[in-house]
């Protein structure tokens, strides 16, 4: 049996010399992609899948490692995307051409920041609400920040905002590709943050208020901050994928963050499996993908043309027009029922699998 014999073994990266073969070839993968996929379509799909992945890590660290539900974090989606866009707005005609970028990576650090700002001040009534109750005053808060932006002429008002051009002329590489590597460098990194944090002193701590906050205030966890601060982590991670999604979409409006934008998210965490890093990701990448396809978008490869017939077999048939939906609830109903931990618990059955085979 692998026991571990001290703390340091538990918080290291890599455990066996496998795992690091296997994070180097992910990363190789990761950097041929857009080598590979020529049409900037398929680069687009993934760039949002990795900006799902990191709303999803912030989401299950307040989630699956608190406790703490949350039913608007589109609101903090929308304030780091527009604090994003307003800023590069103003710092744009005043820098050069070759130091946006780095403003830009500047803007995206303060865009999270004003995003967990806003956390932490939601955060505070966690510590008098849980359950149902908490889930409504967040999604008082989401529905509140659309209301508030969408009647505001300094942002746009309902006409949304177009969002500036980053200058990318130092990169050998097309506009599109440097957005991948842009993107997917931060994704790479934020995933990192967050299984660090979760090994850390801060991530036990969130785990002990999740299974029982009075034990937890006993052994001397302070509730007031680990319950604050993780909801400002979470909303930093919003916050900072909610910039990386405006500069995807090149504009944003206020109908774009709307309650159902928060719960796919939610959906996400929970068809990934709870509490998990892996989880937080594979989710978004499977409900993603489910998402674009069954809304008649061009297919992917493999089972996209699959998905699409039978999603327009399907609605000829019931008559039912939103099928997304149809087949998002119907996956979260099957992964409660038979598969609880999510396509993390999976994940587990795969390794314990092959650990343990042929045997």
């Amino acid at each position: 049996m692998d026991l571990k014999k001290s703390y340091f073994e538990d918080i290291r990266l890599f455990n066996h010399r496998s795992e690091r073969i296997w994070a180097l070839i992910l990363l190789a993968v990761l950097a041929g992609i857009p080598f590979y996929f020529t049409k900037s379509y398929y680069l687009s799909i993934i760039n949002l899948m990795a900006i799902h992945a990191i709303v999803a890590l912030g989401l299950n660290m307040l989630v699956g490692n608190t406790g703490q539900i949350s039913l608007g974090h589109a609101g903090f989606v929308a304030i780091g995307a527009y604090t994003v866009v307003m800023l590069m707005k103003v710092l744009n005609p005043l820098l050069p051409a070759g130091l946006s970028f780095v403003a830009f990576l500047l803007v995206l650090v303060l865009a999270g920041l004003v995003a967990a700002f806003f956390g932490a001040i939601l955060g505070l009534p966690s510590l008098k609400l849980e359950g149902p109750y908490l889930a409504i005053a967040t999604l008082g808060f989401g529905l509140a920040v659309t209301v508030v932006i969408g009647r505001m002429d300094v942002f746009g008002g309902r006409m949304g905002l177009h969002v500036p051009r980053l200058e990318l002329g130092w990169s050998p590489l097309s506009y599109d590709r440097s957005l991948y590597m842009i993107i997917i460098t931060l994704t790479v990194l934020m995933t990192l943050f967050a299984r660090n944090i979760l090994k850390s002193r801060i991530g036990r701590a969130f785990q002990a208020i999740r299974d029982s906050d009075i034990a937890a205030s006993a052994i001397g966890i302070n509730l007031a901050r680990y319950k604050t601060l993780s909801f400002a982590i979470s909303a930093f991670y919003a916050g900072l994928a909610g910039g990386l999604w405006a500069l995807y979409l090149g504009f944003i409006n206020p109908t774009i963050f709307t309650f159902v934008l928060s719960i796919k998210f939610l959906a996400i965490i929970i068809v990934g499996g709870l509490g998990s890093v892996t989880g937080s990701v594979l989710g978004a990448v499977l409900l993603t993908f489910l998402d674009l396809q069954l809304q008649n978008v061009p297919e992917i490869p493999l089972l996209g043309p699959a998905l699409v017939q039978f999603s327009e077999t399907f609605m000829s048939a019931s008559g039912i027009s939103n099928i997304s939906w149809v087949f998002m609830g119907l996956t979260l109903i099957g992964i409660i029922i038979f598969e609880p931990l999510g396509l993390y618990g999976l994940w587990l059955r795969v390794k314990i699998y092959w650990k343990t085979w042929p045997f």
